[in-house]
């Protein structure tokens, strides 16, 4: 019976100038009733003056 060896080689090098990626999450509810997927409504981002307001399917019409 014969000897099978095998090798695996892999060079290995560190990276020196690593970049941060920053997030953040909260909850997706509408601004309005404050009911969110959770209960079976669809949310839709709008971008407003004072920033970014989320409503539901019944309130976006509405704004």
């Amino acid at each position: 019976m014969q000897e099978v060896k095998h090798a695996i080689l892999h060079k290995m090098h560190q990276v020196s100038n690593q970049k941060t990626t920053q997030s953040s999450v909260s909850l997706v509810e509408c601004y309005v009733c404050g009911k969110g997927l959770q209960d079976g409504h669809r949310i839709t981002a709008k971008t407003l003056p004072h920033g970014t307001v989320l409503f539901c399917d019944v309130h976006y019409s509405l704004q």
